[in-house]
């Protein structure tokens, strides 16, 4: 009896040790979020798979990501093109306006191109300027209409980091990059055509665009330097503001008073075809010749026609194209000259059909 009662107690401490031997069990986790299924998401398990592998594939190339990241920040770049006028009836602002985007489409950026309704409508310019502001702007590249007047405003431009440029005609600010014609050199040009087509104490004038603009004064004091140089008599010089309605009533008095005016220069194209104008309602085509500066199509037309002498070419499309590209050069940190020069070159009947 003792030794059965001493087995049993053997037995139960064996069956103790046993179990105490044996892994304890791991109880599973739940999970601390719920399992995202097809049909909780609304995802087919083909697009399921696609976005896993996507996912991957990203996690594993980084250099795919750097590569797209400075696409992505030019395209967040935002340019305005300010111009003094429309591209509408004028081919030169036209001609910039072109530029402008064309550039704007080759690197990715956004360009927007606003003009005020005259080139004498300061105010409206300046509001543009301003709008833009608040909107938010990159880089503004800008034809002032009036240097001095748009000065405050693009230095507001500057003080906030906007990069700036100007284009067609130089403005007051400091250290701001000038990209277009030297007016002075052109009408210059212009000025020493005239001299070898007429001879000293002929009787010329001039039409001024408007003179409180860089612009309007270079090409006027170049063109009266170059004539009065020769010997030719300048017996008048009447601002037109670049309008053509209005050059053709300055021509009209100017041939009132001076019947036997020999020659004119229009400091703009569109002035040009206003004397042309007058001229002709006078009945003196021929009589008198005609000299522009912008050498735009009509200007090429009038003179294969016969109606004009000369004019002067810029590259206006350049001015826009370089706006444009300079503006993206100092957004990424790089310098630019202060004085961007287009070029000039005399437009006769030898070159007038290049231009049309």
């Amino acid at each position: 009896m003792r030794t059965m009662k001493y087995g049993w107690i053997v037995v139960v401490l064996m069956l103790i040790l046993a179990a105490c031997g044996a892994p304890a069990a791991t109880p599973t986790a739940a999970p601390t979020t719920a399992p995202t299924t097809a049909a909780a998401t609304g995802t087919t398990p083909e697009a399921a798979r696609t976005e896993g592998t996507a996912a991957e594939e990203a996690s594993e190339s980084p250099s795919r990501e750097a590569t797209e990241k400075p696409a992505q920040t030019t395209g967040e770049v935002k340019i305005l093109v300010s111009m003094k006028g429309p591209g509408g009836g004028n081919p030169f602002w036209a001609a910039v306006e072109k530029g402008a985007t064309e550039a704007g489409k080759a690197n990715n950026v956004t360009v927007t191109v606003q003009a005020p309704p005259t080139e004498s409508d300061v105010a409206a310019q300046i509001a543009q300027i301003e709008d833009a502001l608040t909107k938010g702007v990159t880089g503004i590249a800008i034809a002032p209409t009036d240097p001095a007047a748009l000065a405050p405003v693009i230095q507001k431009a500057l003080d906030a980091g906007v990069k700036v440029v100007f284009i067609d005609t130089k403005g007051q600010n400091k250290d701001v990059t000038f990209i277009g014609t030297d007016n002075q050199a052109g009408a210059t040009l212009a000025g020493g055509y005239i001299c070898k087509t007429l001879k000293p104490g002929d009787k010329v004038a001039i039409l001024q665009g408007i003179i409180t603009q860089s612009t309007g004064k270079a090409r006027a004091d170049g063109a009266k330097a170059a004539l009065t140089a020769c010997g030719l008599n300048v017996v008048a010089e009447v601002p037109a503001d670049w309008d053509t309605a209005k050059a053709q009533a300055a021509m009209e008095d100017i041939l009132t008073k001076n019947p036997d005016l020999k020659g004119v220069f229009g400091s703009n194209d569109n002035m040009a075809l206003g004397a042309v104008q007058a001229i002709k309602n006078a009945g003196l085509t021929g009589k008198i010749l005609v000299f522009g500066f912008d050498a735009n199509p009509n200007a090429a037309a009038a003179i294969l026609a016969g109606d004009m002498a000369a004019s002067v070419a810029q590259a206006p499309t350049n001015m826009g194209k370089f706006g444009v590209e300079s503006l993206l050069k100092l957004i990424k940190g790089e310098k630019l000259d202060p004085v961007i020069d287009t070029g000039t070159e005399l437009v006769t009947k030898d070159n007038a059909a290049n231009y049309k």
